[in-house]
């Protein structure tokens, strides 16, 4: 009987071809994709911005992959208890938190505010979902109604000229406080236990000028309850197209207020790059981002290391801001 014996050369070749095919075909082949539903704890309280957000892009993601998403309200202490307890779940992929830019980049930029975790080391980003401009709006009886008019009436009022915000170190204090500075006046800050009160009180004609999420006073406006001068954007939003782009007179006044997810540290490479792959392709989907817009909302899907880039590169800036304002939270 006779056997075929392959040359030596060819079998080394054949052998490494085999061996390179494996290496190369395993990571197609390991592919995450979730099994079971994904958690995602939103750290704020019920038909606000960030809950709404979540629930639509939910529903896109059981829409587009078959998989279900399951928002679970666990708000209180500036969205840092859902994101405590996503720190302490199973790196698995299928617990997640709320993560925004007040919590993520403005809070610990802030001198004297007690952040109970080390966000850099006890969580992973995974995907900056949406953002949304501010609304500079005062008084509805102010007696001007641009910009230039806001800066005279409080130079002329030497610093007795307020705004208010959601609470000190928040986004709407440092929002204001940037104008203030850039804008080169002085103004008294008033900060309140929450947007909601704050919000009243400037259309109470208590206070002055706010600086808050179009999506959450864009109602107002329209409604006369506010008086809208301007956006901090580069272009109208669809939700307050009245509203003239702010960074065309002040271009430091460009801010998008975004929120994305988190989840504990040590999350595997391939299930974050999954989950982000997944969450950019929904709020990126037509159906998904006319929601998203209509509610004020622009779809960003910025993923992973990107995302931990925005995270850090807003962090520097408001940091700057609350250095320039002497800002504390003690």
């Amino acid at each position: 009987m006779t056997f075929f014996r392959m040359p030596r050369r060819a079998w080394l070749t054949g052998a490494a071809g085999a061996a390179f095919m494996s290496r190369t075909a395993s990571p197609a082949q390991a592919a995450w994709t979730p099994q079971q539903p994904i958690r995602i704890l939103v750290g704020y309280p019920p038909g606000g911005a960030v809950d709404i957000l979540v629930r639509v892009v939910g529903e896109g993601v059981q829409r587009l992959r078959g998989v279900s998403v399951v928002p679970e309200i666990r708000s209180g202490a500036y969205g840092f208890i859902a994101a405590q307890t996503a720190a302490r779940a199973a790196p698995d992929g299928y617990t997640l938190c709320s993560a925004i830019m007040g919590m993520m980049s403005v809070l610990p930029a802030i001198p004297g505010i007690p952040v109970p975790l080390d966000l850099d080391k006890e969580l992973t980003p995974v995907s900056a979902l949406a953002g949304t401009p501010m609304a500079l709006v005062v008084r509805p009886d102010a007696p001007f109604n641009d910009v230039d008019g806001l800066i005279a009436y409080a130079r002329s009022k030497g610093g007795a000229a307020t705004y208010a915000s959601s609470g000190n170190g928040s986004i709407n204090h440092l929002g204001a406080a940037l104008f203030c500075g850039t804008a080169g006046v002085q103004m008294t800050h008033i900060p309140y236990r929450g947007g909601a009160p704050a919000t009243l009180d400037v259309s109470a004609g208590r206070v002055d000028m706010m600086v808050a999420n179009v999506a959450e006073v864009a109602q107002q406006i329209g409604a006369g309850q506010l008086k809208g001068l301007g956006v901090t954007a580069k272009e109208p939003t669809p939700l307050a197209p009245q509203l003239a782009p702010l960074a065309g007179r002040i271009p430091a006044m460009e801010i998008n207020n975004w929120f994305g997810l988190a989840g504990p540290a040590g999350m595997p490479a391939e299930v974050r790059s999954a989950l982000g792959e997944m969450f950019n392709t929904v709020v990126n989907d037509p159906q998904t981002a006319k929601i998203l817009t209509e509610r004020g909302l622009l779809p960003l899907g910025e993923a992973g290391p990107a995302f931990e880039q925005r995270i850090l590169r807003d962090r520097a800036r408001w940091k700057d801001v609350a250095q320039a304002n002497n800002i504390r939270g003690d």
